[in-house]
């Protein structure tokens, strides 16, 4: 049996290092077109409601999926003879998503707001398309006892990325300017071009026969759908997270409502928030090498439900920044564990003829549950009162938690096993 210690040598691995770079690179541009644009903008007297309609920016990151195809299939002129076909499209999407960063830090919303907006949305195609190169040579570099280990650094470094582009980019800003602040940005994303280039190429599965078409766009989905209980599979990645998102949601106006300052809330919440679940993803890369892949991703679940209870002491509590602390260890640990079982399951579904597109697939579906889904927590908390919703946010953590346990009785909840398709 692997003891808790000897768990943690995995981490001592390059490949793992150089995953963790690449989450830093793949979380870096994320806030660039979220909550640091929408700084800028505000700063710029640009009107509220026209910053919330920078928020469809974003729209890229769930539709990864359709030309995810193209990175599996599609060879580049001289950079796939040259590198392999995942470095090379993580070279050219980086070059592209730097030179993308300088025009969107060089744009003056104040004159051309339109200009921004297209800049904005040219970024999150570029970064969405680099989580899809980034996932898929992940789920590739690695051995599928270390994917939990894998998931774990990848999140790790994206929270670092977001924490750089996020606070880093605001002292920036606030020193040399927004064009300085974009450009430092676009920088750290060509270093991190070092990391492709450092890391080998993973081993490349045969390509199914057929036409590319087939080959590209049906065959990943068709592969999915031969596994035993697949629908069962798809609904329970959507609703695995939901109930951890609904919670998270209205944390914010939670902790307004029961008086917390401002800078109370982020030193708290974004800070040490952020270190407490980086804390988590580790522990759940941890627990999947040591306990396995399923039982970790149930228990860590499960830890993820009872800590949504949390809140409802908080609640009693009322304004103490103490307990809110507590709160949010809890909170953050526990739904990092279970996003670091949940990213490694993820990995497991992929075959690896067609790593990017089911991937980026489920990672998509995955992100409803903190979309479209969690946006109801607003219409609820009104209604029910904080604490009936947040024991509302608790049993909607049951039905994915049921739908596991159910796969995990079946003979093999992940029949037939990705497996390398003969040419």
């Amino acid at each position: 049996m692997k003891t808790w210690l000897g768990s943690l040598k995995i981490y001592g691995d390059r490949r793992i290092l150089a995953i963790l770079l690449m989450g830093v690179a793949s979380g870096l541009p994320l806030a660039l077109t979220g909550a640091t644009l929408s700084i800028w903008l505000k700063s710029s007297g640009i009107t509220l409601t026209a910053i919330g309609l920078f928020a469809q920016a974003g729209l890229a990151y769930n539709l990864k999926f359709l030309w995810a195809p193209a990175m599996d299939r599609l060879e580049l002129p001289f950079l796939t003879r040259r590198f392999g076909r995942r470095r090379g499209w993580a070279l050219l999407i980086q070059i592209c998503l730097a030179t993308s960063l300088l025009f969107l830090g060089a744009s003056d919303p104040t004159e051309n707001l339109l200009r921004t907006a297209i800049c904005a949305v040219v970024v999150a195609f570029f970064s969405a398309s680099q989580d899809v190169v980034i996932d898929a040579y992940r789920v590739e570099l690695l051995d599928k006892n270390e994917q939990g280990a894998g998931a774990a650094a990848t999140q790790m470094g994206y929270r670092i990325g977001m924490l750089i582009s996020g606070a880093g980019a605001l002292y920036l800003a606030s020193a040399l300017g927004w064009y300085a602040a974009y450009a430092v940005m676009a920088l750290l994303i060509v270093a991190s071009m070092g990391v492709v280039l450092m890391t080998r190429e993973p081993r490349r599965v045969p390509e199914p026969p057929g036409p590319w078409l087939e080959g590209a766009v049906i065959a990943p989905f068709a592969d999915f759908a031969r596994r035993r209980h697949w629908l069962a599979i798809l609904i329970f990645v959507v609703l695995y997270k939901f109930g951890d998102a609904l919670a998270g949601v209205m944390s914010g106006p939670f902790y307004v409502d029961l008086g917390f300052k401002l800078t109370e809330i982020a030193s708290v919440t974004k800070i040490f928030g952020v270190v407490a679940s980086m804390l988590g993803v580790f522990l759940g890369g941890v627990a999947v090498y040591r306990w396995g892949l399923m039982r970790a991703l149930f228990l860590c679940g499960a830890f993820q439900m009872v800590s949504n209870l949390m809140y409802v002491a908080q609640l009693w509590a009322g304004h103490d920044v103490a307990m809110l602390a507590g709160t949010i260890a809890i909170e953050n640990v526990t739904g990092g564990m279970a996003s670091g079982a949940f990213v490694a399951y993820l990995s497991s579904l992929c075959n690896p003829a067609f790593t990017a597109t089911q991937y980026a697939l489920l990672s998509a579906l995955a992100a409803t549950a903190r979309t479209m889904l969690a946006s109801t927590g607003g219409y609820f908390a009104d209604r029910l009162g904080w604490a009936a919703f947040f024991f509302l946010a608790t049993a909607a953590c049951v039905p994915g938690l049921a739908l596991l346990a159910w796969l995990m009785r079946s003979a093999d909840p992940q029949q037939p096993c990705p497996v390398p398709v003969e040419p």
